[in-house]
């Protein structure tokens, strides 16, 4: 039986504008409410006069509930999705929500209004319902349905209270007007589309709007700034930088770090270029059970992995991990590459993909530990390499053994993007709360019951016939995964890298493009007439370093002496960490050229003897006085050069 709450209409003597900026203020957490522990943004959408604005959010709940029954329901927290529709022109905010969790045996659907006084304008009114409908609950319905009516309550009783307290917050901070929405004249616009320019610390309204979703003015003022450190350093687009604020929480200090690390990732392996570059093996085109299927109900990218149909014993032993991953990254460029298509198509923001993974056939096979290794290192390079792109993930038809491959690769993936998770066990995808809430029906495909052709591959098993020895298998991965033109290097403090360019031909021209990838570091160009002595085997053993790898190299001897042996052709370039360094030298002798990578120290501090604090931090920051550089350099003739700069 389905119960019905109507709550009494509730007054705030205050106008709808200035409820509006209260009623902000409870995400995405509430200090009021205790149960109400969390909300992600799941989608966006603004109107182009900036009247409407309709905004998906999933709330995570942490429900007062008998202990007890939380174990036999299995789980801590209870996730609601709220829809908000703000019409700024009527001024009404109409609101609706219902379960995401155990919405197959309970159905909760609460609706609630702001709404203008009919006899005051300058008053709001609050209009709220709720229904409740118990199917089963493991023999628990009628405490569901007490705990159920007790939130409610205090559901009631709480919500005039906060929204009071957020409206005392904005008086006491000298808020207490907020202007009516009024039609904005339109901008002109280029040709050329939507300008991202709105003045030097501002970006322009309508290219937000467009093409990156809403955003507070300090998370576009977090934007702005690692854009504008970005430009001196990196190339990156709007829509990508933004995806790394957002997965640290828009601390800009963690944002930059990270995605200074996935360019300079992205740059070594050639990670811009796989779409052009990379030929997917005719063995997964046959038995790799993935692929793009149409679009969401939100206008995402859909992509449908049939894991379960899934042979990957075979896939690795015929392919290799780094094949594997290989394939798996060009899936997530053509993503990214969908994402800017849809955005163009549809005409908002979508900055991220649904994945439809099928389970049905999944057993203990799949949890080959190769297998489950190689999943383990996707994960990994996926997560630090693309975050935000993930916007739901759905589990359908979640076996018994599934619960034993979640422990093992739940650790690793990020909490953020666990919470876009649902899982439906069985048939429970076809019921309320199930797929067609997110996936229009037309598209559903045949094989979980709907009338669309999915051109997915079914897979089966991979011929043994085609599985490789483990020796060649390993050379593959080799060759893989130092298939790149960039070469990595260590500098030790007092054990600098070194690199020895013969020139032959004067006025030749020295290139080199570097990344600092971790400490600050000082880039010295020097010359020389004779040739230095070979590097020797272990360079750092006087400084109690081993060098891994080999990949430190000093070239210019002790005895050397500046000025006499060699000498010094461009100034000192001090580099700082995450910076993206390109130049090129004009040769006009002869001879042996050394480019020099060497540890920055921090000058110490002229008026005293103790170190500075921000000197003491700077060197704590780089572990063992270590500094990582990757770098890739070219000798060009005179002539070559000029022609290449004459392409640019």
């Amino acid at each position: 039986m389905v119960q019905k709450y109507q709550s009494p209409v509730r007054v705030y003597k205050h106008p709808f504008e200035l409820v509006m900026a209260a009623y902000e203020r409870r995400f995405p957490t509430c200090h009021l409410i205790p149960m109400f522990v969390a909300s992600d943004v799941i989608s966006e959408e603004k109107s182009d006069d900036d009247s409407t604005h309709r905004i998906e959010r999933r709330c995570k709940l942490d429900i007062d509930a008998p202990r007890l029954l939380k174990r036999i329901a299995g789980v801590d927290y209870v996730y609601f999705v709220q829809k908000n529709t703000l019409n700024r022109r009527e001024r009404t905010l109409h609101i609706e929500s219902h379960n995401e969790t155990f919405s197959n045996r309970v159905i909760i659907h609460e609706q609630c209004c702001y709404s203008v006084h009919p006899e005051n304008e300058g008053w709001t009114c609050f209009e709220q319902s709720a229904s409740l409908d118990i199917k089963s609950f493991f023999g628990f319905e009628s405490t569901v349905e007490k705990i159920a009516m007790k939130q409610y309550a205090n559901s009631i009783k709480k919500g005039k209270e906060i929204i009071e307290y957020y409206l005392h917050e904005l008086e006491d901070e000298g808020t207490t007007h907020v202007p009516r929405w009024s039609p904005r004249p339109a901008s002109p616009v280029k040709p050329g589309g939507v300008s991202p320019v709105g003045g030097p610390d501002k970006l322009d309204a309508d290219y937000i709007n467009r093409y990156l979703g809403d955003l507070t003015p300090l998370q576009e003022s977090c934007l702005i700034r690692l854009r504008s450190w970005l430009q001196e350093t990196h190339k990156g687009k709007d829509q990508h930088i933004l995806r790394f604020l957002r997965a640290r929480d828009f601390n800009l200090d963690k944002a930059r770090e990270t995605l200074c690390q996935s360019l300079t990732w992205r740059k070594q392996h050639q990670v811009d270029y796989l779409l052009d570059t990379w030929t997917s093996p005719q063995v997964l085109l046959d038995y790799y059970t993935g692929g793009w299927h149409h679009h969401d109900r939100d206008g995402r990218p859909l992509y449908i992995l049939r894991l379960g149909q899934m042979d990957t014993k075979g896939l690795v032993r015929a392919l290799g991990e780094e094949s594997l991953l290989r394939h798996v990254l060009s899936i997530n460029e053509e993503g990214l590459r969908r994402c800017e298509e849809n955005t163009k198509v549809f005409g908002r923001p979508i900055s991220c993909w649904t994945c439809l993974v099928d389970l049905e056939g999944l057993n203990m096979r799949h949890l080959w530990r190769p297998g489950v290794k190689a999943l383990l290192r996707i994960i990994e390079v996926v997560e630090a390499n693309y975050p935000e792109t993930l916007g739901r993930l759905l589990i359908l038809r979640a076996p018994r053994v599934f619960p034993v491959l979640w422990t093992l690769v739940s650790p690793f993936i990020d909490e953020n993007t666990r919470k876009k998770f649902l899982i439906y066990a069985g048939n429970d995808y076809q019921g309320p709360g199930g797929l067609l809430d997110y996936i229009d029906r037309e598209i559903i495909p045949d094989f979980l019951g709907g009338e669309c052709m999915c051109e997915v591959p079914e897979g089966g098993l991979v011929p043994k016939s085609l599985y490789r020895t483990p020796e060649e298998l390993e050379n593959d991965d080799i060759r893989l995964w130092t298939e790149t033109i960039y070469q990595s290097a260590s500098v030790f403090k007092g054990a600098p890298h070194e690199l020895l360019i013969e020139i032959i031909d004067a006025s030749s021209v020295i290139t080199w493009d570097f990344d600092v990838c971790k400490g600050d570091v000082i880039f010295n160009i020097y010359h020389s007439k004779r040739a230095p002595a070979p590097p020797k085997k272990d360079p750092l053993g006087a400084h109690g370093i081993t060098s891994p790898g080999g990949n430190n190299v000093q070239l210019i001897d002790k005895s050397w002496q500046l000025g006499q042996d060699y000498s010094m052709v461009e100034s000192p370039l001090t580099c700082k960490e995450g910076e993206s360094v390109q130049g090129s030298h004009v040769t006009r002798w002869p001879g042996f050229y050394i480019l020099q990578w060497k540890f920055h120290s921090m000058p110490a501090c002229a008026a005293t003897n103790l170190p500075r604090v921000d000197d003491v931090l700077a060197t704590l920051q780089v572990s063992s006085h270590k500094c990582k550089v990757m770098y890739y350099t070219e000798v060009l003739g005179s002539e070559d050069f000029s022609a290449l700069l004459a392409k640019c």
